[in-house]
């Protein structure tokens, strides 16, 4: 009987400089050419010269004058980018939180790994990247991703490799390399954050003076100079070590993916919230009587604004007060000539009101609407124009271009959070929280590739408690080690991961009391608070799960292939294979995953029918058929499973019988 063999699982991440040919393939194919590599292996290339000629209406002869940005290195890190990689995500359950239930994601290890192995199951689906890289200040640490020479070979002349085997080197200013080498770091990891951004997903990346200059030109080569949303400047604290200028501010480059794809970025106002509050405190006290709540409302205004007690900045002219709550009156006047014309006849005097020189902003319909609801705020007579009301429950405000926070609040909250002071300068959790509540809906991705202590996953949580959402974040940070001196390491943390997977299990486990000691004073009827995702996911960067000769298939005969025994590392678990088949699959990292038995043999059932895994050797027809039988999208085994099993199961005969649907894959 002739066996029919199911399509292997191509277990490593994929070979974009392959697909970017076979693109270009299709609109020009007189351009591909066959090309030799460092090996002696033919394969398909193009010919540059042809494709310039190609997209030029003039003869191209030599390289114009252009204008261009380069640096010693570009060229190595767009292929850097597109180089595919044999690793996989290993799921470490036990440094986890709320596994079963949890949509959060952690990765330890090289980010640009972790970029390369999110590509196929994050394609298109983050709404937001939030970033804070190495500032190249000439103290901090970058990744090396140098490859010139042999990685091994760089990394025994350089000492790059630290503990954990990561590439990591002090980029120092008396280095001939040191612009160059932290654009060669960033742009490939940039390159590929682009792709895993929604259409209408957004970009921002903390950075200062150092190389701002530099992300700016990255940024516009990568995203589109198009794409610029703009910059914030974040006014931290004053420099203790001035120069000429004390430097006080750092910035947040912003791009989108898309900005066809952008609206105005508003939120409810939270500092209308405040005149709000003020004014049921003020109504409780003086019953109907508006003239005297409104006189006390501007003078309390009046005084926040004197003493800064309260910021109520932008929503400050919000002072009236009518039977309806507060509001202010809207200009209803025209900014040019060319408005609408109309006459209002006033309710008092029966006359045509005043008009605006250049006429109404606004049809005459607008007004009729607002004069329903009782919202024209008419002048003493006919002789004032009228305007519109505008509720402060209306009141929303913009994502600004300055934003000021002395950062010192934050390394003292975190040390509080922590214990003691355990990260030098971590972020803002109040501005990532801002940036979020102005670009995120409930359910969206939020990604930060450079983690640190979890800042960005703190504002998740904590906007997701305020506002009942169920954002879900993917943090990725490399294992670097700290320094045996430093209070971190004293109190028990080797890693900046250790001290970030701690960070957000104590922010969750905070704000659930938070939420559950309000709860407990909540008036009866009330609902009670819900509590977020809390949980996290972690995963960890490692070599592939597959055995070596498992990727040289090629050079074996298939009766070699069939001889072997298992291509699996013995040292790998079921988990283990599930999870690098999810990333090869292109399936979400988050996804609910239950275990169960038939007939003695465990299987692995992820989102319902999404996919079923079993990796037992020698599984019987028996069990095979009942997997068909439940009609999974997705069904995996392992070669093991059935290579050795009595007269060699036609797996795909039984699939192609009972569920024909169903794609089925080995590994």
């Amino acid at each position: 009987m002739s066996i029919s063999r199911p399509e292997k699982l191509k277990m490593e991440t994929a070979d974009m400089t392959a697909a970017n040919i076979e693109r270009i393939a299709g609109l020009f194919p007189n351009v591909i050419t066959e090309i030799e590599d460092e090996d002696g292996n033919v394969r398909k290339g193009i010919d540059f010269d042809l494709l310039r000629q190609e997209l030029s209406g003039d003869y191209v002869e030599g390289r114009e004058e252009r204008y261009d940005f380069t640096w010693v290195g570009k060229r190595q890190a767009i292929i850097e980018s597109n180089r595919p990689i044999q690793k996989t995500l290993r799921p470490c359950i036990e440094e986890s939180k709320d596994w079963e239930n949890t949509e959060n994601i952690y990765i330890e290890g090289d980010n640009l790994d972790a970029l390369k192995l999110l590509q196929e199951s994050y394609l298109n689906k983050v709404k937001m990247i939030y970033i804070d890289p190495p500032y190249n200040t000439g103290n901090d640490f970058i990744y090396n991703d140098k490859f010139v020479m042999g990685r091994d070979e760089y990394d025994e002349e350089t000492g790059a490799m630290d503990e954990y085997g990561n590439r990591m080197f002090k980029n120092g200013k008396d280095r001939g390399r040191y612009h160059s080498d932290w654009c060669s770091m960033l742009y490939p990891r940039l390159k590929l954050a682009r792709n895993l951004l929604r259409e209408d997903g957004v970009i921002f990346v903390s950075i200062d003076d150092n190389e701002v200059h530099n992300l700016r030109k990255m940024m516009d080569e990568i995203f589109g100079e198009e794409n610029v949303v703009g910059q914030i400047i974040w006014r931290t604290a004053t420099d203790n070590n001035p120069t000429q200028i004390a430097v006080e501010h750092e910035y947040i480059v912003c791009y989108a993916k898309n900005k066809m794809k952008q609206e105005v970025w508003t939120r409810p106002s939270k500092k209308g919230q405040l005149i709000i509050d003020k004014y049921n405190e003020l109504k409780l006290k003086f019953g109907q009587n508006n003239q005297k709540i409104s006189e006390n409302l501007k003078k309390w205004i009046n005084d926040a604004k004197k003493n800064k007690e309260v910021d109520i900045e932008g929503v400050s002219h919000y002072t009236y007060v009518d039977d309806k709550g507060v509001y202010y009156p809207g200009n209803s006047a025209n900014t040019k000539p060319g408005g609408y014309d109309f006459d209002i006849i006033h309710p008092v005097t029966g006359k045509v009101c005043a008009k605006p020189a250049n006429g109404y902003r606004w049809p005459e319909g607008t007004f009729l609407k607002a004069k329903e609801r009782g919202d024209v705020h008419w002048g003493s007579d006919h002789t004032q124009v009228p305007k519109i009301k505008k509720r402060i429950e209306t009141a929303t405000e913009l994502l600004k271009s300055y934003y000021y926070e002395d950062n010192r609040a934050s390394t003292n909250n975190l040390s509080t959070l922590m214990g003691k002071k355990v990260f030098d300068n971590p972020k803002s959790v109040n501005l990532i929280n801002t940036i979020l509540s102005f670009l995120t809906t409930e359910t969206d991705i939020i990604l930060d590739f450079f983690a640190g202590s979890g800042t960005t996953a703190h504002a998740v949580i904590q906007l997701n408690a305020e506002d009942g959402g169920n954002r879900k974040f993917i943090m990725v940070q490399l294992p670097e080690t700290c320094d045996e001196n430093t209070e971190a390491y004293k109190a028990g943390f080797k890693s900046i991961s250790e001290i970030g997977k701690e960070r957000i299990r104590r922010t969750g486990e905070q704000i659930k009391k938070e939420i559950e000691d309000e709860n407990k004073q909540a008036k009866l009827g009330e609902e009670p608070k819900p509590v977020p995702d809390i949980g996290f996911r972690v995963f960890k960067i490692c070599d592939t799960n597959m055995k070596d000769v498992y990727y040289s298939a090629a050079e074996y005969s298939q009766e070699t292939i069939e001889g072997l025994v298992d291509n699996v590392k013995e040292d790998r678990t079921d988990l283990d294979l599930l999870y690098q088949v999810l990333i090869n699959w292109g399936l979400p990292l988050d996804l609910k995953h239950e275990m169960e038995e038939i007939d003695g043999f465990t299987i692995h059932i992820v989102d319902t029918d999404a996919l079923i895994a079993c990796f037992e050797p020698n599984i019987p027809e028996s069990v095979m058929r009942k997997i068909a039988e439940r009609k999974p999208l997705r069904a995996v085994f392992r070669d093991g499973s059935f290579r050795d099993s009595p007269g060699k199961l036609n797996i795909e005969g039984i699939f192609k019988t009972i569920a024909p649907d169903t794609k089925l894959r080995v590994i």
